[in-house]
């Protein structure tokens, strides 16, 4: 629901939210090449005179430098796990640590469902803010493609309209632009392949491999590159070994969103925090699941903390694809579900 506006106000605001768009940035003239638009996801990456790691290096690229896509390039000198180099106006990059965007902002919905509704980010990022506004404290960063439980619209005291997010794991509300998160109909959730058994659809991992495979009977649907968690078998801080447990186990929880990393409230953009992390997939009790990935794309060598990392499409994917069958706009589902066999 709209939050302490008269209907008056909400006849305004379905005028004023189509004003807002056009008074947004203009959509970058590079999302109209063919490959479109990267964000560099890490601190910093180095821009190349070739696509080579032993070439000259140009320059260097700071965190979410939003950069135009221009052509792909696959040497023969790789790394052999991820070859694929993008060809930049001014040199090459490593695609490992560019994720691919877009600019599409939205009409801000003026209705949420009673409860909350699924959203997801809609522009390379967007910050959110403890109230709706700039200049209360900031918090987040939110990524392309990363998952938001929106609870309510709100006008800001800038005149424009916000949502008020609710974090999964910490139960605090803060707020980002409405246009800059689109809704998740229920729709683009529905179940796939629904009628086939529980025990025809298995999902093997091999880590000696790094790859997914999925399976109705004996016909593979998806085949994947992946990224497993770091072999490092000494425990952390909460007892959970890094390594990606290996054996036969059960998707047995299913979220749409989860706030993963120290799960601790900052504006630190260098902190280890990571969330809206899409289409969640648990399948060990120590909390490993598959789940999409906004912080790299460097899959084909471990990377994680456990978790099975996925291409965010791929992730989703698999959510409607494995049981148990969550419905939309629900936040947990748990049951026994679909085979995860990790070799």
């Amino acid at each position: 629901m709209l939050q302490g506006l008269t209907r008056r106000d909400f006849l305004r605001f379905s005028a004023l939210s189509a004003c807002s768009l056009a008074i947004l940035p203009p959509e970058p003239a590079e999302e109209r090449d063919l490959l479109g638009l990267g964000r560099v996801t890490v601190s910093w990456i180095y821009l190349y005179a070739e696509p080579s790691y032993n070439a000259k290096r140009l320059n260097r690229l700071e965190r979410d430098a939003i950069i135009t896509l221009l052509g792909r390039e696959t040497p023969d000198d790789g790394p052999p796990y991820n070859p694929l180099w993008y060809r930049v106006p001014d040199g090459f990059v490593h695609s490992g640590y560019i994720q691919r965007v877009c600019w599409k902002p939205q009409t801000p919905r003026l209705e949420i469902p009673e409860g909350g509704a699924l959203f997801e980010v809609s522009v390379p990022f967007t910050r959110s803010y403890r109230k709706p506004d700039q200049t209360s404290g900031p918090l987040y960063r939110l990524y392309y493609q990363s998952v938001a439980w929106v609870e309510a619209v709100e006008q800001g005291s800038d005149g424009r309209l916000w949502y008020r997010l609710l974090d999964d794991i910490l139960k605090v509300n803060y707020y980002v632009r409405a246009e800059h998160l689109r809704r998740v109909e229920p729709e683009e959730l529905d179940p796939i392949s629904p009628d086939v058994p529980l025990n025809a659809k298995r999902i093997l991992v091999s880590l000696a491999q790094q790859e997914l495979l999925a399976f109705e009977n004996d016909r593979l649907v998806l085949r994947t590159r992946i990224s497993s968690g770091v072999p490092d078998y000494r425990p952390r801080g909460n007892g959970i070994p890094t390594a990606t447990p290996t054996g036969r186990f059960y998707i047995t929880k299913k979220t749409p969103l989860r706030h993963m990393g120290d799960c601790r409230l900052t504006d630190s953009l260098e902190a280890y925090e990571l969330p809206g992390v899409p289409w969640v997939s648990f399948f060990h009790e120590t909390g490993v699941a598959f789940h999409g990935t906004y912080w790299h794309t460097d899959f084909g060598r471990p990377k994680s903390h456990g978790c099975v990392n996925m291409h965010t499409e791929e992730a989703k994917w698999l959510f409607r694809w494995t049981k148990p069958i969550i419905e939309a706009d629900v936040i947990l589902k748990a049951g026994h579900g679909t085979t995860v066999i990790v070799v």
